[in-house]
């Protein structure tokens, strides 16, 4: 079985307040004489389901293409949390025992295509980055577009990612996702220089 948890990407697709939605430009187009349909896609790399780079919230930090891919690939638990709107999430809702060195949680607190942007998603506390890091935790994320609440500005639980070199993934859709251990697939493209990167990201069922 594999679950797309990838958003579709639209101009529907809601993008953080002030950041770039997708948007397309059509170049050339079959279907008005052309000889190939040619487009150009614009858009925030904080796109749908993408990965963060350390260049986002800390200075000096690598860009993602020198982030190494193995976080993004491999053994990974999925979470479903009772997690209230706007506030954050406690290392009590750590899985005991953490069963994969990558973990997801569906927090049913935001809706990718919700107009206007849904500002009142739940996030983490440090302290679970720190608990999870403790574990053996290489990745983290979750369904809402950030790790942190959206009136954050200090970022603490991106910042407690970087003290410990976790690879974080954000705005994947966990819908009808079963609970249990799934191989996740979400390479970041290699763009030079960016702070993040859009993911086409999987899970995938692992055989009995």
């Amino acid at each position: 079985m594999l679950y797309d948890i990838t958003p579709p990407v639209s101009p529907q697709l809601q993008v953080w307040p002030g950041d770039t939605p997708a948007s397309r430009e059509v170049l050339m187009d079959m279907a008005r004489g052309d000889n190939l349909t040619l487009s150009t896609l614009r858009a925030t790399v904080h796109l749908g389901a993408h990965a963060d780079a350390p260049s986002h919230y800390g200075a000096g930090a690598p860009s993602i293409e020198q982030r190494d891919l193995e976080p993004y690939l491999g053994r990974c638990q999925v979470v479903r949390v009772d997690a209230a709107r706007g506030a954050r999430m406690a290392p009590e809702l750590l899985p005991v025992p953490l069963l994969a060195p990558r973990l997801l949680f569906a927090t049913g607190t935001y809706a990718p295509e919700a107009e206007p942007f849904d500002e009142d998603f739940a996030a983490f506390e440090p302290a679970l980055i720190d608990a999870f890091a403790a574990g053996g935790g290489r990745l983290i994320g979750l369904d809402t577009p950030s790790v942190d609440l959206f009136s954050s500005k200090d970022l603490p639980s991106h910042a407690r990612c970087l003290a410990h070199d976790l690879a974080i993934l954000e705005g994947v859709v966990l819908d009808g996702v079963p609970e249990g251990i799934y191989e996740l697939i979400a390479l970041p493209l290699k763009l030079v220089g960016f702070d993040a990167s859009p993911v086409r990201a999987v899970l995938r069922s692992l055989a009995e």
